[in-house]
């Protein structure tokens, strides 16, 4: 059943493409791109692909119809590549060869301004919830200025590199933005290029409205008159989806909102706001674990393994509770000592945004808890936790291969696809434990136990629920898991989120004419 329905959806998505997007255009833009360019030690211009969860949603597109993708150059081999190619669009080498990229570039000063004082110490902080609103954020002086000098000067120069990437154009492209970096491109596409559609997803969660009021109010205010300039507005799931309906309401005067429809009206224009659960490429990573390369790693990890193995996998940022992970599995150790010698914890932690001392300080907290935890219960045969700081998507697919339970407890996720690729590549009917806060949980949440992520003591006994739990439950559960992340793939996530756009495109065509 899942196999046709995976072969379905593709097949949909293609027939999709073939129909519709054989003459128009599809534009994306996103902070990130789906390649990055860097210099080797001796000078050479090297590309890699491209790091994050807007990478991994929308990087197969280019199969299925010529794509031009749009993004900011990131380091001085971005800024060669964008050099020379003139500030212009590019072939991108793929395996489909319908990839182009145009990266925009902006001063280096602006840049930091955009993404280190805005996008991530505000914007990311804010959707995740992570300030301690009696101490952070302190929006002073410098961030009024990161605002006008950074954060809106880069979102216009992505609009602008739209329109000039649309111009000439017949039909109009389909424009397609992601994510928070971008909040502002709509509304400066909107106002010169009015009839173009644009679907802007934003992959992280929507607080809120009394959160959102953290936030100075002509920033809130124009985050959201932008957002509702575009025609559709995609959210991960129903609670982000409800969030932005009453932030709308409640911040935008003249605005109507309709949370029967899902719409909000401005004026004349209506956006609709829409839940696109983003997921995995079930197919791909049930083809990447035949790897070599996996299987190596594979055979390497196994020995780190105990008799059960918990396992996570996570970018080291505070948003992902990893010390509370790591306390609650001490509490675990401290109360059930017939683990000890027997039970390994396994992290595989990835570096990001390693320049900024949030992260810096939390990378630190974590290192000296994994070594309290391995000092107070190690003996010269065993150690509890094992850890890998490094990007090896290929080493952590191969450690979720061995998990009898992997733990997924973020304060707040988006989605989190960790939560996915596991039981989806997993051999040995692993448990899954994951937070309640996670847009994952709305899928998965019947087939997994169910934590609550700022519960020491209620993790803990999902742990030791996990690990104790009788065969034939385990096995019921991980099969459901893999039907249901089956069913809805990546492949369904991106036949809904094109189906949409494509529509309002075809509907515009027919209205114009």
């Amino acid at each position: 059943m899942a196999t046709n329905q995976e072969s379905n959806s593709a097949q949909q998505l293609v027939e999709l493409c073939s129909q519709r997007l054989s003459q128009r255009r599809l534009i994306l833009a996103s902070n990130r791109g789906p390649v990055e360019y860097y210099l080797t030690e001796d000078g050479q211009l090297r590309s890699r692909r491209g790091s994050g969860g807007v990478v991994t949603a929308l990087g197969s597109l280019s199969k299925y119809v010529e794509l031009d993708w749009i993004a900011s150059a990131m380091g001085k081999g971005d800024r060669q590549v964008a050099l020379r190619a003139q500030g212009g669009r590019f072939k991108v080498p793929s395996a489909s060869d319908n990839l182009h990229l145009h990266f925009v570039v902006s001063p280096g000063n602006m840049y930091h301004k955009f993404y280190s004082v805005i996008c991530n110490p505000l914007l990311w902080f804010l959707q995740h919830y992570m300030w301690s609103s009696s101490r952070t954020p302190n929006i002073d002086r410098a961030v009024h200025d990161a605002w006008e000098n950074g954060y809106v000067p880069v979102n216009q120069a992505f609009g602008q590199a739209v329109i000039d990437d649309a111009a000439g154009s017949e039909p109009l492209p389909i424009v397609i933005l992601n994510d928070y970096h971008l909040y502002l491109v709509s509304a400066y596409i909107r106002s010169r290029v009015p009839s173009l559609v644009i679907q802007h997803f934003i992959h992280i969660p929507w607080p809120s409205p009394c959160y959102w009021q953290l936030l100075p109010g002509y920033m809130r205010q124009a985050i959201l008159s932008s957002l509702c300039t575009a025609d559709i507005v995609g959210l991960q799931t129903k609670r982000d989806v409800r969030s932005f309906l009453q932030c709308c309401e409640s911040f935008i005067d003249e605005a109507k909102v309709d949370y029967g429809q899902r719409t909000v009206q401005i004026n004349e224009h209506i956006v609709r706001v829409k839940a696109y659960p983003v997921s995995v490429d079930a197919i791909g990573l049930k083809k990447l674990v035949s790897l070599a390369a996996v299987k190596e790693y594979e055979e390497k990890l196994r020995p780190l393994c105990g008799e059960q193995t918990i396992v996570r996998v996570d970018r080291v940022e505070p948003s992902k509770n990893i010390i509370r992970g790591f306390r609650a599995f001490d509490t675990l150790l401290e109360r059930y000592p017939q683990f000890r010698g027997k039970l390994k914890f396994i992290a595989f932690l990835v570096p990001t945004r390693a320049h900024l001392k949030p992260y810096q300080r939390y990378m630190q907290e974590v290192i000296q808890l994994i070594e309290a935890i391995n000092s107070k219960y190690g003996t010269e045969e065993w150690h509890p936790i094992d850890y890998f700081y490094e990007n090896n998507y290929l080493q952590a697919i191969a450690g979720m291969r061995l998990y009898d339970a992997l733990l997924v407890n973020p304060v707040i996720d988006g989605m989190n696809l960790v939560a996915k690729e596991g039981p989806t590549v997993n051999n040995r009917d692993g448990v899954l434990i994951l937070s309640e806060t996670v847009g994952a949980y709305e899928q998965l949440g019947q087939n997994a136990l169910a934590v609550a992520p700022a519960d020491l003591e209620g993790t803990t006994q999902a742990l030791y629920t996990a690990l104790t739990m009788p065969a034939d439950e385990k096995n019921k559960r991980a099969t459901e898991l893999k039907r249901s992340i089956e069913e809805e793939d990546v492949t369904s996530w991106l036949l809904h989120l094109l189906t949409d756009a494509t529509n309002l495109a075809q509907e515009r065509s027919e209205t114009s004419t």
